[in-house]
């Protein structure tokens, strides 16, 4: 026997993340960010397990294709692409057209262009950087930020190329790093580079050590996400980026 059914309305408001293989750190930060109002629903796309501009690159093939793989039929107010170093490599521009084309979105976005618009909002001009990663994927991204008017004045890497060594690395490892690159060179704001990095934690305690905003890339893409959905983030206890 067929029973009756009705359907109920599609969720007004949604967003997507394109997750990293290898990343085993956004998505469970991204549901701490994000308010109740704004649910997420999460795609994988095939990463490297060494870090190269190389091998950030090359996502750039099956991005789309990882676009593709949420629901049939689902529409999302905004979808976000979790790589700040693959942002700087692909292009903001080039992330948001190979995004769409996978799938419906009124607004796409990357820690690179969160942390542009986020600058903005606190402005700040001149950041220091704090990168897991080797000297030539760092520059690259700070490459990037300069064409948008954000020069990295202080900068310091762990140069671990090992993703699954990268979500490893301390609270105390990246308090210890920020604490000694606000010391030692001028900057407005601190920068935690990478979404692998398990960065929530420390921002509150770091900004009332350094008196200056800490920034970090899951925090930079949560913030803008909400944004260009239109919807209040969920808490004040990720930094004095939440206030904005």
């Amino acid at each position: 026997m067929a029973l009756p059914y009705s359907l109920a309305p599609v969720e007004p408001l949604r967003a997507g993340l394109v997750v990293l293989q290898s990343d085993e750190t956004i998505e469970a930060d991204m549901r701490r960010l994000l308010p109740d109002g704004l649910p997420l629903m999460v795609t994988r796309v095939p990463s490297a397990t060494v870090v190269s501009s190389d091998s950030l690159q090359e996502m750039a093939a099956v991005l789309t294709q990882a676009a593709s793989l949420f629901p049939r039929g689902a529409d999302f107010a905004v979808v976000g692409y979790g790589c700040t170093s693959g942002s700087a490599q692909i292009g903001a521009g080039e992330i948001t057209r190979l995004v769409k084309a996978g799938v419906t979105a009124g607004a796409v976005t990357q820690p690179l262009s969160a942390l542009v618009a986020a600058c903005r909002a606190l402005d700040v001009t001149r950041i220091g950087m704090i990168s897991p990663y080797v000297a030539q994927v760092s520059q690259t991204l700070i490459d990037a930020l300069a064409a948008q008017g954000i020069t990295v004045t202080g900068f310091a890497s762990f140069d671990e190329p090992l993703e699954q060594n990268v979500v490893r690395i301390s609270a105390e490892s990246l308090t210890d790093a920020a604490t000694s690159l606000h010391r030692d060179y001028d900057v407005e704001a601190v920068f935690l580079s990478c979404t692998n990095l398990r960065t929530l934690d420390v921002i509150a305690p770091l900004e009332a050590r350094l008196d200056v905003p800490v920034l970090s890339s899951n925090q930079v893409l949560a913030w803008h996400m909400c944004a260009l959905a239109v919807v209040p983030v969920a808490h004040d206890t990720f930094g004095c980026l939440w206030a904005r």
